[in-house]
């Protein structure tokens, strides 16, 4: 009965007329929308609906959470999802969003906690995924990376690629992938890019992926999100496998769309 209400609740949502303002946001704030054909947009926007409704959403630090801000993250949010079978972040319970870089609160011990050394010190963050639900986002540092993916630096797709990853309960770089041999492809591939990163950057040298990506398995397969969709061309002619594995499991070509665009201009 549950299930029920939600799902007649979403299909009621998807079929709301779009507020015209909402493609001023979108063509303004998210490069990719531009790129998608009709059928695609309409399906984004219908997304994005739901995704408003059913998300708890706050902003904080001052911010004045305007429906600009919530539709250009929803967007960005809903692109990663727009070809997978999904149910829109289902432990994704609030976002919110901080006008500019945040410090996140000390982290206390729990009273039964045993500490077996220092506790590491807050350190100013422009974005993070937590574990219990919550999505936290800095709006000046989102709608400039979502304005300009040419820099290859998307802070939506990052942290949402995160949850994303956490769907099957471990942030390990690796989403649920039902189909055994296409897992296997992922890990052989991922595996051998991730560990390339490591080495390059170990030892300074510079890399087509960010660095960041190096940390460990799990920021590597954002950062890889990051490039797949804001720079497609340039992950694909340097790294061609990881570009078709993430091809494999978006079920998007953002590579073909880049193409597509820039021939319809000439």
């Amino acid at each position: 009965m549950l299930h029920w209400l939600r799902d007649r609740r979403r299909a009621e949502a998807r079929k709301r007329p779009v507020p015209p303002e909402w493609e001023t946001f979108l063509r303004t704030n998210v490069a990719h929308y531009c790129m998608l054909d009709d059928a695609e947009r309409a399906e984004l926007c219908a997304m994005i609906q739901v995704f408003l409704e059913e998300k708890h959403w706050e902003g904080c630090g001052g911010l004045d959470l305007t429906d600009e801000i919530r539709v250009t993250i929803a967007a960005q949010a809903c692109l990663l999802q727009l070809k997978l079978p999904h149910d829109y972040y289902p432990d994704v319970t609030s976002i919110l969003v901080y006008p500019s870089t945040v410090v996140p609160p000390e982290r206390r011990p729990g009273v039964f906690e045993r500490v077996e050394g220092p506790v590491e010190p807050s350190v100013p963050i422009l974005g993070q995924a937590l574990v219990w639900g919550t999505v936290i986002l800095v709006w000046d540092a989102l709608v400039h990376g979502a304005r300009h993916p040419g820099q290859g630096h998307n802070l939506v797709y990052h942290e949402f690629a995160h949850k994303l990853d956490m769907l099957d309960g471990a942030a390990d770089g690796t989403p649920p992938i039902s189909d055994r041999a296409r897992l296997a492809e992922w890990v052989a591939v991922c595996s051998r890019e991730f560990l390339r990163l490591r080495r390059l950057s170990g030892k300074g040298h510079k890399t087509f992926l960010d660095a960041y990506g190096a940390k460990n398995e799990a920021e590597f397969f954002a950062v890889a999100t990051e490039e797949f969709f804001d720079r497609p061309i340039e992950l694909q002619k340097n790294a061609p496998d990881l570009y078709r594995v993430l091809c494999a499991y978006y079920r998007q070509d953002p590579a073909k769309r880049v193409k597509k665009t820039c021939a319809a201009k000439e």
